[in-house]
């Protein structure tokens, strides 16, 4: 029976299963096929992976507008010089707040000395944290024209030193305020947008105190840049001098 089975045409098979029919060619082209398919069968898998990795890759650590990329956003020169001017804040304005506690008879005037001593202590180890958080170096000491301004109150007595306390402070801490809104409104990064808040409800509540001793003169406290919204980092306020 076997001897008069006939031979099934070649592709017969083929043909059963949809598949097109291959005709036969030269063994070594037909290598050389196989050889160039691998080759492009490893490009398609290996591009994809390189440019993956090419996208997911760091960015780099600053560009030419002075922008650093850091874990909790980018970092501008005005989001750093925010941090420096609240740790200086704190460097003269907690002397300062002492120095109201052992000098002045006012009850008001203490008041306002224990707010300044006991929030900017707070605010000093928030901005310290966020300092090693964003790998910033801070002052350790106030500047120079704030180390004169606790030299004009360490020489002042009674109500001398009150007017004076009370009108340096409130203008310093205006200044502050107008800042503290500039760099909370334009930051994009998470933890200056943090101690921006911080440093706001500290600054607004110092406010409140300084003006409740009913010392303040408005009509001398630094007005702000003409054609600003808020004062530039390298002006910081003036002192008023005493209203007597």
């Amino acid at each position: 029976m076997s001897s008069l089975r006939k031979k099934r045409p070649a592709g017969t098979a083929a043909a059963a299963y949809g598949l097109p029919l291959v005709s036969r060619l030269p063994r070594s082209f037909a290598t050389v096929l196989i050889i160039v398919a691998m080759i492009l069968t490893a490009t398609a898998l290996v591009y994809p992976v390189a440019k993956s990795a090419g996208a997911y890759r760091s960015a780099p650590v600053s560009d030419d507008q002075g922008v650093a990329q850091t874990p909790t956003g980018p970092l501008t020169a005005v989001d750093r010089d925010f941090v420096k001017r609240v740790r200086l804040a704190g460097l003269w304005e907690i002397p300062a707040g002492r120095m109201a506690l052992a000098k002045s008879t006012s009850p008001e005037v203490k008041v306002a000395g224990q707010h300044l001593v006991q929030g900017h202590t707070d605010l000093d180890k928030a901005v310290l944290t966020a300092a090693r958080t964003l790998d910033l170096n801070v002052p350790s000491e106030p500047s120079a024209q704030q180390q004169g301004w606790l030299k004009q109150l360490d020489a002042a007595e009674g109500g001398e030193f009150e007017e004076l306390f009370a009108n340096i402070l409130r203008s310093a801490h205006g200044q502050v305020f107008a800042v503290v809104a500039q760099v909370r409104a334009g930051t994009q990064n998470s933890t200056i947008r943090d101690l921006a808040n911080t440093a706001n409800n500290t600054v607004l509540d110092h406010m409140n105190v300084l003006e409740d001793t009913r010392l303040v003169d408005f009509d001398k406290l630094t007005p702000l840049p003409t054609g600003s919204g808020a004062p530039s980092a390298s002006r910081p306020p003036a002192p008023a001098g005493p209203t007597r």
